[in-house]
């Protein structure tokens, strides 16, 4: 706890980075947890309920055959081994190993015709901005949640817009949480999940968001040292790119005067039964991919229950080039289907699912043909996504594809046109010319041809 008995005239010498003003932590004024602060402002009417979105990024490409739209008609050297199984909806069939996704299918949409990444190679920059790596503006496209951060803010000074559940990864997009682009790193991810929180998750509280015995003067002047510091940054800075860090310092001194975060990412203040039924994954990177952590959906609950807008988490590494089957059905499969259907479930019994809209998508999918080596290879040509909440109109099927899942054959969905719907959910308008690239251009949140999906609404 803060002590502020005892004004320090001590000068600061130390030196501090901005990073080490994240690592400081909450000052926990007024004492309450996360689960009290939502009680107290339940029974008092004064909770604010706002809109947000959860997005998932299956790093590597899932294989869309084998998950959502399995061809059992189709050759053998197609379709696999994976047999269907019914599900909530009649009519809509999944694989057998996505049982507990099955059971809910009337609070899900999958699309089966997802298409717009420019080319076959791994990058989230597609999940995560809607749009295409080639040609972009100065200073680069921004995702989702720098987006949001930038139009829409916080919904308080205790919690950042935008959240990043993404540790770094062998290569590095597959542990990108989505990058700010043009609108610089005040609009940035906080990025909670480094390896000094990921140890501090295992001892069961977030200790490195918990300030020590700094008095309230010192943290002062740490402020007053990093604006000096910051200065001579953005005097040195010929790129425009450092311009948010009086935006970056204002929120990271918002967060160190309440304890509100601290609490939202502490699963030791979950319901025990809770934190069973999203189960715990494993925290540890899946080779050069992301962790398949099931307590990073839990974690998503909490922080848009506790005001954040965009959180965004890196699920696995889904690049079977190898052993498509076995990885799929031992290592990546079950543990998604919980993970996902424990947060979906929990969205509707908190009464949540109206305001959060949950993404999970990969960058493309796989080929119809399968390897030499039991894999299956990139493809550009079509791929899934799996939406759920955000009030959509669910227990539907979206887009179709031929007899060996290659092709499109009904109702393409790009990339943009879920973003154009998210925004939408936000209570943005797609088309709003509502951000600036370096030079000075204004550009839409979304581009002019594609629209909200009608299916949705």
């Amino acid at each position: 706890m803060l002590n502020l008995t005892a004004p320090s005239l001590t000068p600061l010498c130390d030196g501090v980075s901005r990073r080490d003003v994240l690592r400081i932590g909450a000052l926990g004024l007024g004492g309450l947890t996360l689960p009290q602060l939502l009680a107290s402002e339940a029974q008092t009417g004064s909770m604010a309920r706002h809109k947000a979105v959860i997005m998932i990024y299956l790093a590597g490409a899932p294989p869309h055959q084998d998950m959502f739209d399995l061809k059992t008609d189709a050759p053998k050297e197609i379709r696999g081994e994976f047999q269907p199984i019914a599900t909530r909806v009649p009519g809509i069939q999944i694989c057998e190993h996505l049982p507990r996704l099955a059971g809910i299918m009337d609070k899900l949409i999958p699309i089966r015709s997802m298409y717009g990444s420019p080319n076959d190679s791994h990058d989230s920059f597609i999940c995560y901005t809607g749009r295409s790596f080639v040609n972009q503006p100065s200073g680069g496209w921004p995702s989702f949640g720098s987006v949001v951060s930038k139009v829409q803010g916080g919904t308080s000074p205790a919690m950042p817009p935008f959240v990043g559940l993404a540790p770094k990864s062998g290569h590095p997009p597959y542990g990108s949480p989505g990058h700010p682009g043009m609108l610089g790193i005040g609009h940035s991810a906080f990025r909670p999940a480094g390896p000094g929180f990921e140890n501090t998750l295992k001892a069961g509280a977030g200790n490195d968001l918990v300030l020590g015995d700094i008095p309230l003067s010192r943290l002062n002047d740490r402020r007053l040292l990093l604006q000096h510091l910051d200065g001579y940054k953005r005097q040195a800075d010929q790129t425009g790119m450092m311009s948010g860090l009086d935006l970056f310092n204002q929120q990271a001194f918002g967060l160190l005067t309440s304890s509100q975060l601290a609490d939202a990412l502490d699963l030791s203040k979950e319901d025990p039964q809770v934190r069973e039924r999203y189960g715990k994954g494993f925290p540890e990177t899946y080779g050069d991919g992301a962790p398949r952590n099931l307590e990073h959906f839990l974690m998503a609950r909490r922080l848009v229950q506790a005001g954040v807008r965009v959180v965004t988490l890196n699920f696995g590494r889904w690049d079977f080039h190898e052993q498509n089957f076995s990885e799929a059905k031992n290592t990546h499969l079950p543990y998604f289907d919980q993970g996902f259907a424990a947060l979906v479930e929990d969205l509707h019994a908190l009464g949540m699912a109206d305001d959060v809209a949950v993404v999970a998508w990969g960058e493309f999918g796989r080929t119809p043909r399968i390897n030499l080596n039991a894999g299956r290879d990139h493809w550009a040509g079509v791929g899934c996504g799996l939406l759920a909440g955000g009030g959509f109109r669910t227990g539907q099927l979206i887009g179709e594809t031929d007899r060996l899942g290659a092709s499109i054959t009904r109702r393409p969905v790009h990339f943009a046109e879920v973003f154009a719907s998210l925004y939408k959910h936000l209570g943005l308008e797609p088309h709003a010319s509502l951000v600036t690239d370096l030079n000075g251009r204004p550009h839409m949140l979304v581009e002019g041809q594609y629209f909200p999906l009608p299916e949705l609404m």
